[in-house]
């Protein structure tokens, strides 16, 4: 009995694709950080909130596209194509979620933070699902998703949409989203083409597909350097990391660029882009931690 709660818990965690929410929640508590003058009990409503419609997006996601799922090789096996799960089961718990999540952010009382949040899963779940089905450029105006989290937690630290810190920033999150998107269809262009999506794949070769993916690469990494310069990030240490982190970036780029087929397959650039802006939000945040310590004292 207990060994069969236990699966269909984790049958049930498996719709809320818990790396992926937990990557929004680190980003907005990344936004947090970057403008609040510390570290308050509000962050941890914030960002359950987050996790939360995020958990309740992706379950809705996989409810909308069960059908084209069970027609992917990466997606066949998710709970609802497989089986272990009934559809309105999987609708009912993830419209529980999203009423969690925004009961969450309504606690801390900033309407900002819950109209952000509710806007994004708006954005993913009926913008994003609608186009991704009709053009293979969805995720360009739709990457505007991967900003929105640190903007709910910019305003749920006090900090004002006005403020170019934080345009600075959700640029940054908006170029990394686009690669992100862009390297997913690289690595999986024959999967969206068998399920009926438009994929890039069919309008682009390749090459020319790693080139397109290493400019959007150069332009993450300008907008990751000039972020000092909007002084998101102040500690010379840091700046040194940033820099350094960024080369890597590069690096990686040029070898996806450059690559014979052995030397960087794309589930791999995809990978180390996805490492990269963790440990760039990692850094943001010790950064103002570090200084906001040094301020106390």
């Amino acid at each position: 009995m207990i060994l069969q709660q236990k699966y269909v818990i984790k049958t049930y965690l498996e719709l809320c694709r818990l790396k992926l929410s937990s990557f929004s929640a680190l980003s907005a508590v990344t936004g947090f950080m970057l403008a609040a003058p510390g570290l308050t009990a509000k962050m941890l409503h914030m960002s359950a909130g987050v996790y939360l419609l995020a958990c309740g997006s992706s379950a809705l996601n996989q409810f909308q596209e069960r059908q084209t799922d069970a027609l992917m090789q990466r997606t066949k096996h998710r709970p609802i194509p497989s089986g272990r799960i009934k559809p309105l089961n999987a609708l009912f718990f993830s419209f529980g979620l999203l009423l969690t999540g925004s009961a969450e952010l309504a606690l801390t009382d900033n309407p900002y933070g819950l109209l952000l949040g509710l806007f994004a899963v708006i954005l993913y779940n009926c913008v994003y699902t609608y186009l991704k089905r009709r053009t293979a450029f969805a995720s360009v105006p739709c990457a505007v998703i991967g900003a929105l989290p640190p903007a709910i937690g910019w305003t749920e630290g006090g900090g004002q949409f006005a403020d170019p810190r934080l345009w600075a920033a959700c640029f940054l999150f908006y170029t990394w989203q686009i690669t992100h998107f862009w390297l997913l269809f690289l690595s999986n262009g024959s999967d969206y083409e068998k399920a009926g999506f438009p994929s890039v794949t069919s309008l682009f070769a390749d090459r020319q597909l790693e080139r397109i993916v290493f400019i959007w690469i150069l332009a993450t990494a300008s907008m990751c350097l000039m972020t000092p310069l909007y002084g998101l990030v102040k500690l010379n240490a840091v700046s040194i990391l940033l820099i350094a982190v960024t080369l890597w970036l590069i690096g990686n780029g040029v070898k996806l660029l450059r690559r014979t087929g052995r030397d960087l397959s794309y589930g791999s650039a995809f990978n180390r882009l996805n490492a990269y802006i963790l440990f760039i939000m990692f850094l943001f945040s010790a950064d103002k931690l570090c200084s906001f310590l040094f301020i106390r004292e």
